[in-house]
C-alpha cells in the first residue's frame, strides 16, 4: 500500500519524488522508481528529523517495532498519518511520543488517482492534512468513530481483492462454459472495467444499472436468481466483510 501511495502522488503530480524520504527494509518497484527520481531511500535514521509529515505503512503484525525504531528521530512537531490496519490512534500516539495521529484506510487504486480512503482523527489539523494528502488520490470519507475503521478496512481497504476474486471466478466460469482461457479473461476484464466506468459516471445507482441489464425472463435474470438467492452474493459479501472486521479488531487487540 505504501508503494501505491508513492505511485499515486507521483502520477498525479501532487508531490515530486524529491519530497520523499522512504524507509523500507525491502524496497519495492515504486520506492526504487522514486529513488531514481530523487527520493532518499533508507538514509540514516537521523535524516527523519527533516520530515514534516510521516506516513506509517507497516504490516500490522510488525508495527510496534517499526514505529519504535523511528519515533526517537522525528521532529517533535511532525504530523503523523497511519495506514496500518487495525492499530488504534491511542496506541500509535503512545509509541510516537504523544504526537497526535490520524488513521487513514486507503486502497490500492490510489496509485492511479481512483482510490477510496477513510479518515479518523481526534485532531482537526490532521483531518485537514489527511484530505490534502489523499483527495488527489480519489474519494475521501471522514469517519466519526474510530471503531468504524474496522468496517471501512473490511469494505474499501480490502474491497479491491473481492473484485479481483470475482473477476477470477468469472474467467473460470467462462472457461467452464466452453471459452478458451484467453478469450474468457479478456471478456471478463473488459466487462468489469466497462461496468465500473458506467458506475463511475454517477448518473445511475448500482441498482438502476443492474435493472437496465436485466430483462424479465432473460438470461441475466436467470443468472441473478442464482447470484442473489440463498447463500448468494448478499450473504457471501456480508460474511466476508464481517470476517474482515473481526480480523481487524483482533489485530487492534494484539
Amino acid at each position: 500500500m505504501g508503494g501505491a501511495l508513492i505511485a499515486g502522488w507521483r502520477n498525479t503530480q501532487t508531490y515530486d519524488a524529491s519530497d520523499f524520504i522512504v524507509r523500507d527494509p525491502a524496497p519495492g518497484r515504486e520506492a526504487l522508481f522514486a529513488r531514481d527520481e530523487g527520493a532518499r531511500l533508507n538514509p540514516p535514521l537521523r535524516s527523519l528529523s527533516e520530515a514534516r509529515v510521516v506516513v506509517l505503512a507497516t504490516k500490522p503484525q510488525a508495527w510496534r517495532s517499526a514505529v519504535s525504531k523511528i519515533a526517537p528521530f522525528l521532529d517533535p512537531d511532525a504530523m503523523v498519518i497511519s495506514i496500518i490496519a487495525g492499530v488504534e490512534t491511542a496506541d500509535l500516539a503512545e509509541v510516537m511520543g504523544g504526537r497526535p495521529v490520524a488513521r487513514v484506510m486507503p486502497n490500492t487504486a490510489a496509485a492511479i488517482g481512483a482510490g477510496a480512503a477513510s479518515v479518523f482523527s481526534t485532531d482537526s489539523d490532521l483531518y485537514d492534512l489527511a484530505h490534502l494528502l489523499f483527495e488527489p488520490l480519489g474519494t475521501v470519507v471522514d469517519v466519526a468513530e474510530e471503531s468504524l475503521m474496522h468496517a471501512v478496512t473490511a469494505l474499501s481497504g480490502s474491497g479491491p481483492a473481492y473484485l479481483y476474486a470475482l473477476v477470477e471466478a468469472l474467467e473460470a466460469a467462462g472457461v467452464e462454459a466452453g471459452l478458451d482461457v484467453s478469450a474468457s479473461a479478456r471478456l471478463s476484464r473488459a466487462t468489469i472495467i466497462g461496468a465500473a466506468a458506467l458506475l463511475a459516471q454517477g448518473e445511475d445507482s448500482a441498482g438502476d444499472l443492474r435493472r437496465q441489464v436485466t430483462s424479465p425472463g432473460g438470461t441475466t435474470e436467470a443468472a441473478l436468481e442464482v447470484l442473489t438467492g440463498p447463500g448468494g452474493l448478499p450473504d457471501l459479501l456480508t460474511r466476508a466483510v464481517c470476517a474482515a472486521v473481526e480480523r481487524s479488531a483482533k489485530l487492534a487487540a494484539s
